[in-house]
C-alpha cells in the first residue's frame, strides 16, 4: 500500500516514520510512503506557493496551481490502476477519522494521496479539480496536516497483515485494558507499595478477561 503525501515539510515526517513498527513495514515494503512537496511545482522563481487570501482575513493562502501539480503527479505513480485513487483533504470540518475507516482504507490495498494544509489554508479551487474526501481526526485544529497524515498512515498500516508481525496484536481485535502491568511483581516508592492486581496473577483466564471488560468501561 502506498501514501502518497502533499506537504510542504516532508521532514517532518522523518523521525516518526524513522523509527519502529513504520520504520520496519517501510523496510519490509509492506507500506510505501512518497512525498510530493508544491513548492517543487510552483513556476515562481522563489518557490513561493502562498498569497493573500481575497477578500481579505489574517494569513497566507497556499496556491492552487502548485497542489494540483503535485497531486496530478502522485496520482501518475499510482500502482494499481484497477482502483480509483482516493485523495483525502485533511480538514478540521471533514468526516472523523475511525478505526473503521482505517480497517476499510486498508483492506482496499489502494493508493491514498493524502494533502495537508498549511497556514489559513489551501486554495477550495484545488477541491473542485479532484474529487476528494475531506477526513479530521479530531474536533481540534493543528497548525498543518502533517500530523495528521502521520496519524492515518499509522492507524491505516497497522491494519495491514504482517506490519505488526502478530495477527492478535491489534488491541481492537481482542480484550485489551487501558491498565497493563509487568515485571516487578510489587516495587516500593516513598514508602507506599505498589502491587499487580492479583487477579492477573492468577491463571484463570475467564477471570482476567473479565476483569479487561471491566477496565475497557472506566
Amino acid at each position: 500500500m502506498t501514501f502518497h503525501i502533499v506537504t510542504l515539510f516532508p521532514n517532518a515526517f522523518r523521525s516518526y516514520l524513522g523509527e519502529s513498527i513504520l520504520k520496519r513495514a517501510i523496510e519490509d515494503k509492506k507500506i510505501f510512503v512518497k512525498f510530493y512537496n508544491p513548492r517543487d511545482y510552483t513556476k515562481d522563481k522563489h518557490k513561493r506557493i502562498d498569497r493573500a487570501p481575497y477578500g481579505g482575513g489574517p494569513g497566507m493562502v497556499i496556491q492552487a496551481e502548485p497542489v494540483i501539480r503535485a497531486i496530478a503527479s502522485a496520482k501518475l505513480q499510482v500502482t494499481n490502476y484497477k482502483l480509483q485513487t482516493k485523495i483525502i483533504w485533511l480538514s478540521p470540518n471533514g468526516k472523523q477519522f475511525t478505526n473503521q475507516t482505517a480497517r476499510k482504507l486498508a483492506s482496499k490495498k489502494q493508493d491514498l494521496i493524502i494533502i495537508c494544509g498549511r497556514y489559513e489554508g489551501i486554495d477550495a479551487r484545488v477541491k473542485k479539480v479532484f474529487k476528494v474526501e475531506e477526513i479530521s481526526v479530531g474536533p481540534f485544529v493543528l497548525t498543518g496536516g502533517e500530523l495528521p497524515a502521520m496519524i492515518m498512515i499509522d492507524a491505516i498500516a497497522r491494519q495491514i497483515q504482517g506490519v505488526l508481525g502478530d495477527t492478535n496484536s491489534p488491541e481492537e481485535n481482542r480484550i485489551a485494558s487501558s491498565d497493563v502491568y509487568t515485571r516487578p511483581e510489587s516495587f516500593k516508592y516513598k514508602g507506599k507499595n505498589y502491587r499487580v492486581p492479583k487477579v492477573l496473577l492468577s491463571g484463570h483466564h475467564r477471570k482476567i478477561e473479565n476483569w479487561k471488560l471491566s477496565r475497557q468501561n472506566k
